[in-house]
């Protein structure tokens, strides 16, 4: 067996809520669309949501490795993203933030400070 890629699978209480902020806040395209289940791209980077009433909302993380993260953070901070953080350097090299969607999922986003 010889893996791909994988796709975070996030919990949301609307889905088409959901999928407006993706698209008109985040910047990601709509890739597809089956009943209570959908999935966004943002470049190669795929996130698939899905409404539930079973399990607990909210509660996941994406990390997405970026080229650069001042200009998106900037880019979708002036389309009213929720920001848990403005971009800041860390001490393990990388330079990251991190965005909620409506139901407090997270978004962090990070590249190597030093290219940053």
């Amino acid at each position: 067996m010889t893996p791909h890629h994988a796709v975070p699978v996030f919990l949301v209480s609307n889905l088409v809520a959901s999928l407006q902020h993706y698209q008109n806040i985040l910047g990601f395209s709509h890739d597809f669309s089956f009943g209570d289940y959908a999935g966004v791209k943002l470049g190669n980077v795929g996130i698939h949501l899905t409404q539930s009433s079973e399990r607990p909302i909210g509660k996941s993380t994406a990390y997405i490795f970026c080229d650069e993260v001042d200009s998106y953070c900037a880019e979708i901070k002036g389309k009213g993203a929720i920001l848990r953080n403005e971009p800041q350097d860390w001490p393990y090299g990388m330079r990251e933030f991190i965005a909620l969607d409506p139901d407090g999922n997270q978004l962090a986003f990070g590249c190597d400070s030093e290219k940053a």
